[in-house]
């Protein structure tokens, strides 16, 4: 059967992802909205960042897809089934990609993948390295998928917000990505795939060597990565009440504030 179906011009294939599916219908509307203002506040000396979370990824001696150079007929030696190891678990790695300077970091989470944890990473990024890269900042500005612990209907992820602006002093600018778009979102690569690229082939078999690695992370166009592991507990779940909400801060833009908003610290009083 095999040798007939050769002779129709058959040939075992993988499926392949082509079907874009159902489209928001302002979607390239949102793109031309972010593009400029991208622009604009990378001119103006202001950070803009683009933020994600990476694959969760098992913790301990477990494949790790693709190969690495070692002695011929050695390969590395690996659990047969990926169950995972109660004390590691899963690491979650969240990602803040620097768009004006081509650097990175990352925080390695230990616990749940949450709004204050997603937060408490741009936080982290901003002491070390933002505050250094961009000392007269007035302004920061988040490129975020629409989904997942940033997500556009995240209230915790606005409430922690409201809290990062009181410690920076100004106002943080967040531009959510279309429905379906999120492979369009910066770090997805110029970051997380290079991060992929530079493990590959390597089990991750602890929380330090993941870290490492993400930090071994270079390309020729002089992509350089911070990274730390998060041993804080995020507790999932936690609600948000509407009195909680109505005292953020929050200035929706004209065009999809749902997409679009800044969150100012209290004293600030803008006009969009």
């Amino acid at each position: 059967m095999g040798e007939l179906l050769r002779k129709m011009g058959y040939s075992l294939q993988a499926n392949q992802k082509t079907k874009e599916g159902a489209t928001h219908p302002d979607r390239n509307a949102q793109f031309k909205f972010i593009n400029p203002r991208t622009k604009k506040e990378l001119a103006a000396g202001n950070p803009v960042i683009s933020v994600d979370t990476k694959k969760k990824e098992l913790v301990g001696d477990f494949k790790n897809r693709g190969r690495t150079y070692r002695p011929k007929g050695d390969p590395e030696k690996v659990r047969v089934h990926d169950y995972s190891i109660p004390e590691l678990r899963r690491a979650n790695p969240y990602g803040v990609y620097d768009l004006g300077n081509n650097m990175g970091w990352v925080s390695v989470g230990t616990d749940h993948d949450t709004g204050a944890f997603a937060v408490e990473t741009i936080r982290r990024w901003w002491k070390p390295m933002g505050a250094t890269l961009y000392p007269k900042a007035q302004c920061l500005q988040i490129m975020a998928d629409g989904g997942g612990s940033n997500g556009s209907r995240v209230r915790l992820w606005k409430v922690e917000l409201q809290k990062l602006a009181e410690e920076l002093g100004f106002p943080i600018q967040v531009c959510h990505l279309p429905p379906a778009t999120s492979k369009w979102n910066k770090i997805e690569r110029r970051l997380f795939s290079f991060i992929s690229m530079n493990w590959s082939g390597k089990p991750l078999v602890s929380y330090e060597v993941i870290v490492n690695l993400i930090k071994a992370t270079k390309t020729a166009q002089g992509l350089r990565v911070e990274a730390e592991i998060d041993h804080t507990i995020y507790p999932a779940g936690q609600k948000v009440s509407d009195e909680q909400m109505a005292q953020i801060n929050l200035i929706k833009e004209s065009f999809h504030g749902d997409w679009n908003y800044t969150i100012a610290p209290l004293q600030q009083q803008l006009k969009l």
